[in-house]
Formats: C-alpha cells, sequence, structure tokens
C-alpha cells in the first residue's frame, strides 16, 4: 500500500501531461489560428501606433504652434479661423479630429467666447476632456461666463460652483466671486453670501479676498 501510495503523485503528473498533449494535439489548429490571430492585433495596434497615429498626432501639434502664439497675443479670430496660410483651431480640430490634442477644444471655445459665440463655446468647451484640473476648472468656469452671456444665471452659476470645486487652490477665489455675483443677480443674496464668506475664509490672500469684504458688507447688513 505504502509502494503505491509513493507513486500516486508521479502516476497523477503523467496523466495530467498526457491529457494536456493530447489536447494540444486535438486542438492544434485552433491554438494556432488564436495564437496567429493575437500576435497579429499586436502587430496592428502597434503598426497602427507607429505609422498612423503617432506622426498625425505630431503633425497636428506642429499644425497648433500658429494658432497657440496668435491665441497669446489675443488675435482670437485668427486663433480660431486661422489666417489663410496657418490653421486656426476650428480646422484642426475639424481636420485631426481624435488626432488633434484636447488643448485644441478649449483653445477653440475660449476663442469662440472671447469673439461673443457663446452657443458655438460651449459646445466646444463641453467637448474638453482635459484631466489637468486647473485646465478643467478653466473650463467649466468659461462655460458659465457663456451663459452669463446668454442671460441664463441659472446655469451660469451651476458652472460657476462646478469650477470652484475643481479648482482648490487661489483660482477658485475668481470662481466663487463669480458665483456670488450671479447669485445677487438671480435674488439669492443668503448664497451669494456664503460665496464671499469662503473666500475670506479660504482664499484670504486671492486677489479676490483682498476686496471681498466690500462684497460681504453690501449685503451682509
Amino acid at each position: 500500500m505504502a509502494k503505491e501510495s509513493k507513486n500516486a503523485p508521479q502516476e497523477q503528473v503523467a496523466e495530467a501531461v498526457s491529457k494536456t498533449d493530447l489536447f494540444f494535439k486535438e486542438n492544434r489548429k485552433t491554438i494556432l489560428i488564436a495564437t496567429g490571430a493575437v500576435v497579429l492585433c499586436v502587430l496592428l495596434i502597434l503598426g497602427y501606433t507607429h505609422f498612423i497615429r503617432t506622426p498625425k498626432v505630431n503633425e497636428c501639434r506642429a499644425q497648433m504652434f500658429p494658432a497657440e502664439n496668435a491665441f497669446q497675443q489675443g488675435d482670437y479670430q485668427t486663433a480660431f479661423s486661422g489666417d489663410g496660410n496657418a490653421l486656426g483651431f476650428e480646422e484642426i480640430i475639424s481636420t485631426y479630429g481624435s488626432y488633434a490634442d484636447e488643448s485644441a477644444w478649449l483653445y477653440a471655445g475660449i476663442c469662440q467666447l472671447q469673439l461673443g459665440e457663446y452657443e458655438s463655446a460651449i459646445s466646444y468647451l463641453k467637448k474638453y476632456k482635459g484631466s489637468e484640473p486647473i485646465l478643467a476648472a478653466r473650463a467649466a468656469a468659461c462655460i458659465g461666463d457663456c451663459y452669463v452671456g446668454l442671460g441664463d444665471n441659472k446655469a451660469a452659476l451651476g458652472w460657476f460652483e462646478k469650477a470652484a470645486r475643481k479648482a482648490d487652490n487661489m483660482f477658485a477665489a475668481t470662481y466663487l466671486l463669480k458665483a456670488g455675483v450671479v447669485c445677487e443677480e438671480l435674488g439669492d443674496n443668503a448664497k451669494a453670501l456664503s460665496f464671499y464668506k469662503e473666500i475670506k475664509d479660504k482664499y484670504p490672500q486671492s486677489i479676490e479676498g483682498y476686496d471681498i469684504d466690500k462684497y460681504i458688507a453690501r449685503i451682509d447688513k
């Protein structure tokens, strides 16, 4: 009995190897096809990345330089529409689509905001999906500015609040002040006061913080 017990593990291993060998022999064609498909997929992905996506992304980035330069100079019309030689953000997005850097949508939206094209600006800004908190907050605040321009203060308030929560830094004070002013326009002085006091408590060293007492004083009577 002891001898049989000692040989049992070896027999089990041999049986398992035999079954595995048999499985591969019976399914050799299927396994080869599946393996080939995986290898082909990997090669296609690598080829797409190396020969298509990367060159397109680099080309798009190069095209963005003149538009970014115009934007920095405050020439929002040229930055958005181009000058006949260099592309603007509008055509960059249209031409390159998913190959364009996320910032292209933010730039385009801000350009349209500055040009008073509020609905167009909102469309671009809502398509901006950047993960950097400061830029995401700015995009939200710009949407709020657009709604103010359209006379929809209620919608604007929601976006200013969203911007303030995304930017937990000095930029938040700007968005909180915008939210407070909009609340006053809506007749909700209590909520406006809460925004002003938040600036005073959390961001006293911000530019808005230096002047916030006058905002508080005019409604906290």
